[in-house]
């Protein structure tokens, strides 16, 4: 029996003997990196980085999608790409942008119709 799934997995078009199984593995190495980036500053974050791990892992997700055979390794790791790099354009644009900054916070004097 386990022989059996073993095998199907094995001789699936997208199993481990073609590169529809391999290049999804290491791409997996993108996502570690980017999530091990997690104890960075987030000055030292990059946009076009950032930009292009969501871009291209929206990308590759919706392809995954469409191609025949449906490519569901591929998909996963596209959505963590995208998910990751979302998460550190947040960082980064919160430091850049919100950090340190009074929003909306500052008071105005009124001004009285009492004269």
């Amino acid at each position: 029996m386990a022989s059996s799934k073993l095998q199907a997995i094995w001789n699936h078009p997208t199993g481990p003997k073609t590169i529809h199984f391999w290049a999804p593995t290491f791409k997996w190495g993108l996502i570690v990196a980017n999530v091990a980036d997690y104890a960075k500053p987030p000055q030292e974050l990059s946009y076009p980085h950032q930009a292009a791990m969501v871009i291209t892992g929206a990308i590759w997700a919706r392809y995954s999608t469409i191609v025949i055979p449906k490519n569901w390794p591929l998909f996963s790791v596209s959505v963590g790409m995208a998910a990751t790099g979302a998460y550190q354009l947040f960082r980064k644009c919160k430091h850049d942008h919100f950090e340190g900054k009074e929003l909306l916070t500052t008071k105005v004097p009124m001004i009285s119709n009492e004269d």
